[in-house]
This record gives C-alpha cells, structure tokens and sequence, in this order.
C-alpha cells in the first residue's frame, strides 16, 4: 500500500501539475492553498451546522447548507486551475471555474438580497454560531482573493478566479445574516470606539 508520507516535501518545495517543483511559499503554492484552507473553514460550517448536539433552531438552513456543498467542489476545480501551469492562457488548458460558476453565485446573491431586510449600518462578526462562522469563511475568501492577486501578478495567467472569490465572499456575507435570521437573532451592529460609552 503506498504512503502519502512520502518525503518529497522535505526540503521545503511541492511537485506542481506538469511543471516540476517550487519553493512551498511560492505565490501559486500560496494561491491555491488559501482556496483549500477557504474550503475546510466551509467543511467546518456544515460539520458544525449539523451537530448532533445542535436543537432543530440552530442547524443550518438547507438552502444555505447545499449551496456551501456544491461551492466546495467548485472550489477544489478552482484550486486545480491554480495550480496548472498557464490555465487559462489562450495556448494553456482551459479553466474549470468560469463566467457561469460566477453567474451562479450571482443569482444566489440576488436571491438571498431578496429575502433579508435592507442592511442601514456596519455589522460585525457575530450573532449566532452559524453566522460567525461564515463570517470567518469570509474573510478567508477575502485573503484568498489577495493571495491569488499576488500571483496573477507574477504568472499573467487568465482566469476567472478573481471574480468567482469576489462574488463568494459576498455571498458568503448574506449567508451569514441569513443564518442570523434564521435563528431570530439580529446582526451585531458597530459601534464606533469614539461613540462607545466610558467604562
């Protein structure tokens, strides 16, 4: 039976599809393992929002639950793209994630945006365990998306994973005043420190 305690990564560098090896804090290695460390944050809200131990108030909303389940293998196409040599260049291998993976979430933005009250102020992280959660998996996509800027700079490879990432993290934003919602608890609104009453 083979290992995947194989030693290759010892020194410091990782095997890259078709393209040999590069030092492990190379910007591809950075790009594409913040769209896996994104990925387990979503694993980490369906695994919690699905605890036994949770009441039938605080599961996750189905709706929000399958969508976070098929974003996850999008995103595994997406680290893919990023971690093939020249994906996306016009002599390169087409892209996985394209213009009708960001369409979609697109219209999921519209359809919560649909279904949640006007937003009047600044919100923070917060309210329920659900929502906190995906708070977190926003800004993750957030630094996901400043990571793989870093190497678009470096590679001038052309794909769509900019504007998927963008779209997810606002999606992502909804999703967690939706699971606020859902659980009858209001966003945490901000408060200004200059506005914050002395202790």
């Amino acid at each position: 039976m083979n290992s995947i305690a194989t030693g290759g990564g010892d020194e410091g560098d990782t095997g890259v599809l078709g393209s040999g090896r590069l030092p492990k804090n190379h910007s591809r290695i950075e790009a594409y393992g913040s769209v896996d460390e994104l990925n387990s944050e979503l694993g980490v809200i369906l695994a919690a929002g699905n605890s036994p131990y949770a009441s039938e108030d605080t599961l996750l909303p189905d709706q929000i639950r399958q969508q976070l389940q098929e974003i996850q293998s999008l995103l595994f196409d997406l680290g893919s793209d990023l971690a093939q040599p020249g994906s996306g260049q016009s002599d390169g291998p087409d892209t996985r994630i394209n213009s009708t993976h960001s369409d979609k979430l697109t219209q999921w933005i519209h359809d919560w945006e649909s279904t949640l009250p006007p937003l009047r102020q600044f919100i923070i992280p917060g309210g329920s365990l659900n929502a906190a959660l995906l708070h977190r998996a926003r800004t993750v996509c957030r630094r996901a998306e400043r990571n793989i800027v870093r190497f678009l700079k470096d590679a001038a490879e052309g794909h769509a994973a900019l504007v998927f990432l963008n779209r997810l993290s606002d999606l992502l934003f909804l999703q967690a005043r939706a699971a606020n919602q859902a659980e009858g608890i209001e966003d945490v609104p901000w408060i200004s420190g200059a506005q914050s009453p002395e202790n």
